[in-house]
């Protein structure tokens, strides 16, 4: 038995835990759940050869976390505070907290934007499992969107092709947003501030993550991605944070 009371030769290896969790999360990899192992948000059990052995439990643990870094882009110290509270509050057979309901689609796949899944598409539309390339036409039809207003938003920043000319499926996210936004008065042209804020974010998490990403250790992308991920979902908090103060301060709250 491990020390968490599992059988040692009856666990699941990380290869096909990666297998289980790639229809969900098809960013994940190797690397990313042994980064999750080292920062404590997952603890398998060990055969007596060293090798990882994953409970039925460790995995849904694992989709846990990165359902809450995906959907909600929660810091590993905030998703790790509501585990360890489980852990301590009702036991090791308590069920997992439930994330926040979630408000926004911040991924964005084949199913939940309406295009067809990745192996009816195309070859060109779509790379690598779920990951789409979204042409001009798709991206106006699951926006809602006509070719004025994309111009508008290509203007602005806003939204831009990749060098193919193709689009990320992210920017059917910043058209839908920005369509809702002139709802309320505000136009395209108004949010180049955002534009330019974002860039500025991109420049300083650059710094800080090129270095990282340059080492040879093979764990060191896994290391950069989960540095840029944590930083972004400051980034967000933070954001959220000055931006109802100001309001409070303008509405005199």
């Amino acid at each position: 038995m491990t020390a968490a009371g599992r059988p040692q030769n009856h666990g699941l290896s990380i290869g096909a835990v990666l297998a289980q969790l790639r229809g969900d999360f098809p960013d994940v990899t190797i690397s990313k759940i042994r980064f999750l192992e080292a920062e404590g948000l997952v603890t398998p059990g060990r055969t007596p050869s060293g090798y990882r052995q994953f409970a039925a439990a460790d995995v849904e643990r694992l989709r846990f976390v990165l359902a809450a870094q995906r959907d909600h882009y929660l810091p590993l110290k905030v998703i790790k505070e509501q585990l360890d509270a489980a852990d301590s509050g009702a036991g090791p057979t308590a069920a997992l907290p439930r994330p926040p309901r979630r408000l926004v689609p911040i991924d964005v796949t084949a199913e939940n934007v309406g295009l067809p899944v990745a192996d009816d598409f195309a070859a060109g539309n779509s790379t690598g499992g779920r990951e789409l390339r979204l042409t001009r036409e798709e991206l106006l039809a699951q926006a809602g969107i006509d070719e004025p207003a994309l111009a508008e938003l290509q203007q602005y920043g806003l939204v831009r092709p990749g060098p193919a000319g193709f689009f990320d499926p992210d920017a059917v996210l910043v058209a839908r947003t920005v369509k809702a936004m002139t709802e309320f008065g505000i136009e395209p042209r108004h949010l180049r501030a955002f534009r330019a804020a974002a860039d500025r974010e991109v420049g300083l998490l650059e710094q800080i993550v090129t270095p990282v990403y340059r080492h040879r250790d093979p764990e060191a992308k896994a290391r950069a991605d989960e540095v840029v991920r944590e930083l972004a979902a400051l980034s967000v908090t933070l954001h959220t944070l000055l931006v109802k103060a100001g309001i409070r301060g303008v509405a005199g709250c």
